[in-house]
């Protein structure tokens, strides 16, 4: 077949413009290549950090990821992943505030308290906001007793810290063991920045603790022991629910050994980012660190 000479030039200046549209496309590649690489990375105040993407598991941001360390109330995000997975696991099941849930608060200085009255009937549900929103050491009792497995209560809540190390080591986690369901520990309540995010990952795969720890405040009616009823009202330690767009969850923590800990994710143009930072100085860095790293994981 023969091509005439104006064929050949339509030819010339076809593929003059494929040549010149893949180079556009190679310098646009490169350059967001090249901003990737430009993108600093943030310096925290915490001693420890970690981020990940959600999704894929990839690691976007790593401060001494691995260092074992106490983890304050952050611990009770594996309180409720224990709870979530029991087998025929029953929300609406009540439970009955006992006297030792209250005293517990009583006799240990840093617990925090969801305020449960003894007498009440509260149901698992409601124990689990009461846990995530307040971080009440007493709902966190109370879970640890129903849920454990024992003639008395402290064979109970010993079956109970078992689950949550059972639990551990079952995703993998070399770094973290637990000696309390609430973080406040005997000097054996640890974990890292890497594995409580992982932690933290696992337990969002659960509907109710997506719910539970992306709720900002709760009202919630509970049966008294005379069979009349009350409110509750618990409020979301976590304040980036207010004061970063996307976030998502998951837990504050604090205590004179771990100092201020936060345990984060939110969600922006479908790609969701988890992380924790441990130890930092006050609330107010540790909410600071949050933000600055999930600004840097969203650019990369």
């Amino acid at each position: 077949m023969k091509i005439g000479i104006k064929g050949i030039k339509g030819i010339r200046r076809a593929s003059a413009v494929v040549v010149t549209a893949g180079a556009v496309l190679t310098a646009g590649a490169f350059t967001s290549q090249a901003q990737a690489a430009a993108l600093p990375t943030p310096t925290i105040n915490a001693p420890g950090g970690f981020v990940m993407n959600n999704g894929t598991g990839a690691t976007l941001y790593s401060k001494t990821a691995d260092t074992r360390r106490a983890t304050g109330s952050t611990t009770k995000i594996m309180t409720a992943r224990v709870v979530l997975a029991q087998k025929n696991l029953d929300l609406d099941s009540k439970v009955t505030i006992q006297k030792a849930y209250s005293d517990y608060i009583v006799n240990n200085n840093w617990a925090s308290s969801a305020h449960l009255i003894v007498g009440d009937k509260v149901t698992v549900r409601q124990l689990l906001y009461g846990l995530m929103l307040p971080s009440g050491c007493d709902a966190a009792y109370a879970l640890a007793d129903k849920f454990g497995s024992g003639s008395t209560r402290d064979a109970r809540v010993t079956s109970f810290i078992g689950q949550m190390n059972a639990t551990a080591k079952s995703l993998g986690l070399k770094n973290t063991h637990f000696d309390s369901f609430d973080g406040i520990g005997r000097g054996k309540n640890y974990s890292t920045p890497r594995d409580l995010t992982k932690i933290a990952s696992s337990a969002m795969k659960f509907s109710t603790f997506r719910t539970v720890v992306g709720t900002k405040s709760t009202k919630q009616k509970v049966t008294t022991q005379s069979g009349g009823y009350r409110y509750m009202s618990w409020t979301n330690t976590n304040n980036l629910l207010s004061s970063y767009k996307g976030t998502i969850g998951v837990k504050t923590g604090s205590g004179p050994e771990a100092k201020y800990c936060l345990v984060f994710a939110a969600t922006r143009g479908g790609k969701t980012v988890i992380g924790t930072v441990l130890a930092s100085s006050s609330i107010d860095t540790r909410t600071a660190d949050a933000k600055k790293l999930m600004d840097y994981a969203f650019k990369k």
